[in-house]
């Protein structure tokens, strides 16, 4: 039988009413946990960037995506430009990733109160008192900031395609 690569990757998303029974499997393996969030909306190689930072700082990495509504509402309501489901797709499909879930709401605080992350990974463009950073040293976990790589934005990336002479 021939592998699907969506069929694959569906081993590793995880519905959100998921995460404390998985969570609390992998803190039983003695396990440590590392959490980043975003919209990773055209993914690019700025994105890979972080996700892989965010790999090399626990055992295992949960990444919460943004769901299609609460992209619209915290950006615009044109995008995202890639639906939730292939966005968990192409997540999932990355071999640093062992998780990737969603959240509706427009921040991940109440997501990261369920996953308690030892270490939440951000960009440095946030800072350490980023809206994620009370809720993360309340659960006992710490920051990581990842600094960004210049000119690899979704926006700067819209940006040039549409003022591309095609």
């Amino acid at each position: 039988m021939k592998k699907c690569w969506k069929n694959e990757c569906q081993k590793k998303i995880l519905p959100p009413e998921k995460i404390e029974e998985v969570v609390c499997s992998i803190r039983k393996d003695g396990k440590k946990i590392a959490t980043l969030n975003g919209s990773f909306d055209l993914l690019h190689a700025g994105h890979l960037h972080i996700i892989f930072e965010a790999s090399l700082v626990a055992d295992v990495l949960i990444l919460a995506l943004n769901s299609d509504a609460s992209i619209q509402r915290y950006k615009r309501p044109d995008r995202p430009i890639i639906p939730l489901q292939e966005r968990l797709a192409m997540i999932a499909s990355l071999s640093c990733v062992d998780y990737v879930t969603w959240f509706e709401e427009t921040d991940p605080r109440e997501i990261l109160k369920r996953i308690r992350p030892d270490v939440h990974v951000n960009g440095a463009e946030y800072g350490a008192e980023c809206i994620e950073a009370s809720v993360v040293r309340q659960g006992g976990g710490r920051l990581h900031l990842v600094a960004r790589i210049p000119s690899l934005s979704t926006t700067e990336i819209i940006e040039k395609i549409r003022t591309c002479d095609l």
